[in-house]
């Protein structure tokens, strides 16, 4: 897209970015308004979580389980000097399946703070993700919580295509709760990913993170 079509086609008024990650998601839920957190004072702003947002909404595919996506690692407002781009901003958004967590009681209000702390390490070490990365969350991915779920893997979104928007590409890359033997395994082993990845797979098509899972 050229920058004279970006200008005709979307005013400064426009979300250009974060409307084609709305897109995305009302193709997946058309009937359901999801649940939406914002930081208080937004990043631009001095704010603390360089995410603009999170929303969830509720699935019901393969099991419930509530599906996550971020908006701030691309980039979302109306911006003709990136009309065009190759990727847009860091190129990806995050997205999350969680099965619900009973401690939670319907709101799993530490997995935005998770998302915000991924982006925190990106906005600030300028290491970005890709498909079949992964990361250690440092103790379990849900704090003070008895669980073996103690890293994330990155994989593409079962559901989301990657996608061309006027500001560049952008990936849905989902992160995915792991186990520390899991972890330490692919660790050692870094071309053994994409094998753990089909073997999940295997009983979790969606690759749903359960906190209970061994």
């Amino acid at each position: 897209m050229t920058v004279e079509e970006y200008k005709k086609q979307f005013s400064e008024d426009d979300a250009v970015g974060w409307l084609e990650i709305d897109k995305e998601f009302e193709q997946l839920y058309p009937d359901q308004e999801p649940k939406h957190f914002a930081p208080a004072i937004s990043y631009m702003l001095g704010g603390e979580y360089p995410l603009d947002g999170v929303s969830f909404y509720e699935s019901k595919k393969q099991e419930d389980h509530f599906h996550f996506v971020t908006y701030g690692f691309s980039e979302l407002y109306y911006n003709e000097e990136k009309a065009g781009g190759e990727f847009s901003k860091w190129g990806f958004e995050l997205t999350f399946r969680l099965k619900p967590f009973e401690a939670d009681n319907g709101n799993p209000s530490w997995a935005i703070a998770l998302l915000q702390n991924i982006a925190k390490y990106v906005f600030d070490s300028g290491n970005w993700f890709e498909e079949f990365h992964y990361m250690p969350a440092n103790g379990p991915i849900r704090l003070d919580t008895d669980t073996e779920i103690v890293a994330l893997l990155f994989v593409n979104d079962p559901e989301i295509e990657k996608k061309q928007t006027p500001h560049g590409e952008v990936s849905f890359l989902q992160i995915v709760g792991i186990t520390a033997a899991e972890f330490e395994s692919i660790k050692e082993n870094p071309e053994t990913v994409e094998e753990l990845v089909t073997k999940l797979k295997k009983n979790n098509p969606l690759l749903i993170t359960d906190l209970n899972r061994k």
